[in-house]
């Protein structure tokens, strides 16, 4: 059977049907870390301002004893649950790039292209999120350490105590890079193969600051400083225009 550990957290907002109504203020937006062994799900609300919100984070295990076919059918059933209850309006998965461990390389993209088919299947639009994207999204350090994202993620969303395993606090990171990085409407298509783009404008909470100069809450400002640093790494080694592919 598939075991779904929650850790403890704040008290979370949009798990009952009766609150659906505070959730439709905002995005509800999805993040899935995938893994065979551990799948780590963390959905956030992002309203005006860009501001966040935990709704719900867990993990989803299965067994390195269970029938592989029978391990994804456990992980799927997991996220197909989450997204019927949650009722997302766009799911975020880690990209996977291959590593020297074939097998788990293997497993963790055969559990995000479980997550992308469920979030197609309802139409809901699905966008990958490179690690390096997301550590410089939620700590300004494409190159941060797993315990600095969490100890981010749980000051931006304002965690009573650290979402634990890992992989937990990974989901609700990729939840919150979408939030911070994604502009809302983009094709289902364009998103699924999105990279990262560096311009001058703001895509952070600086784009939806308030215009009466009111000064910025904790976790724009956290953005904010995170957005200079990764659009400063992002200059350096972003290819002149026209070298691609010479």
């Amino acid at each position: 059977m598939t075991n779904v550990s929650q850790p403890s957290v704040a008290p979370r907002e949009g798990r009952d049907a009766d609150r659906r109504p505070a959730l439709a203020r905002g995005r509800t937006i999805l993040g899935v870390d995938p893994g065979l062994t551990r799948c780590g799900l963390g959905a956030i609300t992002a309203t005006a301002g860009r501001v966040v919100r935990i709704v719900d984070v867990g993990v989803a295990t299965s067994s390195p004893d269970t029938p592989l076919e029978l391990r994804l059918l456990q992980i799927s059933t997991v996220i197909d649950e989450w997204i019927d209850r949650l009722r997302p309006d766009a799911v975020a998965v880690e990209r996977v790039f291959a590593q020297s461990n074939v097998s788990t390389v293997t497993g963790t993209a055969q559990v995000a292209g479980l997550a992308m088919v469920a979030a197609a299947r309802r139409g809901i639009p699905v966008e990958l999120h490179t690690p390096s994207e997301v550590k410089a999204a939620i700590t300004g350090n494409g190159r941060a350490e797993k315990e600095q994202i969490t100890t981010m993620v749980t000051r931006i969303l304002g965690l009573a105590s650290a979402p634990r395993p890992a992989d937990a606090a990974d989901a609700l990171a990729l939840a919150i890079c979408h939030a911070w990085r994604s502009p809302a409407g983009r094709p289902v298509a364009a998103v699924a193969t999105a990279t990262i783009e560096v311009d001058d404008e703001p895509s952070g909470p600086a784009a939806a600051s308030p215009a009466n100069g009111a000064a910025p809450t904790a976790a724009q400002a956290l953005w904010l400083e995170a957005e200079r640093r990764s659009r400063r790494t992002a200059r350096r080694v972003a290819p002149a225009r026209g070298s691609v592919g010479r």
